[in-house]
Parts: C-alpha cells; sequence; structure tokens
C-alpha cells in the first residue's frame, strides 16, 4: 500500500475489510485514524486487538486514534450508509464467491468523496501458483479466481467508483508462495520454505536497503499483489435514493 496515494490520518475513519493479521490497521492506527478491523475470523481478530493494545501501551500511536475489531460478512456488513472516509479491501475480493456483492457494499459504507484502496494476487503469479498446487486454492475458503487489472477495474467502475492509479507490489513473495506450492503448501515446516519465510519476517521488520532495491525491481515484473486506488464520486447518491422528478410549471389560463 503507498500511503502516499492513499493518504490517511487524524480525524478519517477507515474500514480495513478482511484485516486478516492487520498490517494495514497497525499502520492506519499509527498514523492516527479511527480504524475497524474487520474480518469473518474470530482468532484473527483477537491476535489484531492484542498487537493494537500493546501499541497503545507504548505510545506508537498518537492520541485520538483508536482501533475496533468487528467481525462479519463482506457482503452483508453491519455498518450505516457512508460510515467510512477510507476502505482498504488487501487480499479478500478473491476469496468471495458474489465479488460484486462485497463491492456493492464497500460503496454503500463509504461516504461520497471517500478513498478505496483494493489488492488482489495479480494475474502472473497467481495462474503460476494455481497451476503447481491444487491446494492453494482448491481449499475451504481459499481463492475461487485469477483477476486481470482490467477486469478488476471494470468492476470497480461497475459498482460506482472511479478508478485511479495502480502499482504492483510484494515482488518478494512470490517466489515464495512458488516455492510453497512445489513443495506443498501445508508444509511450513519444510527447510527452503522456512529459511524463505524467516528472510520475508526480515524484510517487514527491518526494511533492509538490499531487499527494498530487489523488490522495487521485482514489483513491475513479478509483483505478487496488484494494488488499484479508487474514489467514490463526490456526488454518488445513497443506496435507494429516488430522485424526486422536476416540478413543473403549470401556465394559468
Amino acid at each position: 500500500m503507498d500511503f502516499q496515494r492513499f493518504p490517511v490520518g487524524p480525524g478519517n475513519r477507515l474500514l480495513d475489510l478482511g484485516c486478516g493479521a492487520g498490517r494495514h490497521v497497525f499502520e492506519a492506527y499509527r498514523r492516527g485514524a479511527d480504524v475497524v478491523a474487520f474480518d469473518a475470523d474470530h482468532g484473527e481478530l483477537c491476535q489484531v486487538s492484542g498487537t493494537t493494545a500493546a501499541m497503545a501501551a507504548a505510545g506508537e500511536a498518537p492520541r485520538g486514534a483508536r482501533t475496533r475489531p468487528v467481525r462479519g460478512d463482506a457482503t452483508a456488513m453491519p455498518f450505516r450508509d457512508g460510515a467510512f472516509d477510507r476502505v482498504i479491501a488487501a487480499e479478500v475480493l478473491e476469496h468471495v464467491p458474489a465479488d460484486h456483492r462485497a463491492l456493492a457494499e464497500i460503496a454503500r459504507v463509504l461516504r461520497p468523496g471517500g478513498l478505496l484502496a483494493v489488492t488482489v494476487p495479480a494475474w502472473l503469479p497467481e495462474r503460476i501458483c494455481w497451476r503447481l498446487s491444487e491446494d492453494y486454492h482448491n481449499t475451504p475458503g481459499g481463492h475461487v479466481r485469477i483477476y486481470t487489472r482490467p477486469e478488476l477495474e471494470a468492476k470497480l467502475r461497475a459498482a460506482g467508483f472511479e478508478v485511479g492509479g495502480h502499482h504492483h507490489a510484494h515482488g518478494l513473495h512470490s517466489p515464495y508462495w512458488w516455492l510453497k506450492c512445489a513443495v506443498g503448501v501445508h508444509r511450513d515446516t519444510h527447510p527452503l520454505a522456512r529459511a524463505y519465510h524467516r528472510l520475508l519476517v526480515w524484510d517487514i521488520v527491518s526494511h533492509p536497503p538490499v531487499t527494498r532495491l530487489a523488490e522495487r525491481a521485482l514489483n513491475p515484473l513479478i509483483g505478487k499483489s496488484v494494488v488499484v486506488y479508487s474514489r467514490k464520486p463526490p456526488g454518488a447518491r445513497p443506496p435507494g435514493a429516488v430522485t424526486a422528478p422536476p416540478v413543473q410549471a403549470h401556465a394559468r389560463g
């Protein structure tokens, strides 16, 4: 996520849809936003809450920043219309059979003029994973489709969004997943998979220049994710709003 393209700060109410382990929750919280961590997995939400509580105790978030976990379904969210200024949906839509319903819900809960950032697995790295392993996608809760960027952008427009820029990300992660697919997706103890995982954790925690340079070079070629930025038009009407017919003047006889 590029937070220069997707500015987040104090005064913003942000929904991290399908927050998972909470990577974007933590960054938005550090930046001072009021964050709702939304996921279907109760265990993930408990871990995210524990981490944000530790961050608060350590003074890692500014005064006024808040986080709240909410468990639910992306296609029927328990929030009022226009509740959020920002929505992040990172690596979520590829899991949702009715992705059009999830996008409609995002459009509903995002205020007019609000910003949306969506990430999905990029077509080429994802296609390689599917070819290498049936278990990678053919499991309950797994990936149900492979997006092309034009397809994703078309679905965003159909949901009423104005589509902006895009970029690829996580170039170092594609070889890791190809390796996992080759040795067995669920074999986390495989020596090669464990070694590569340690490299990724080191990169996330330490941000060493050598891996940052490598990822910037790899992102356009084999970035694991494509990130698309969009906006809900400022004049968008609430769902179900009815436009009143124009009042016609009647000539007096």
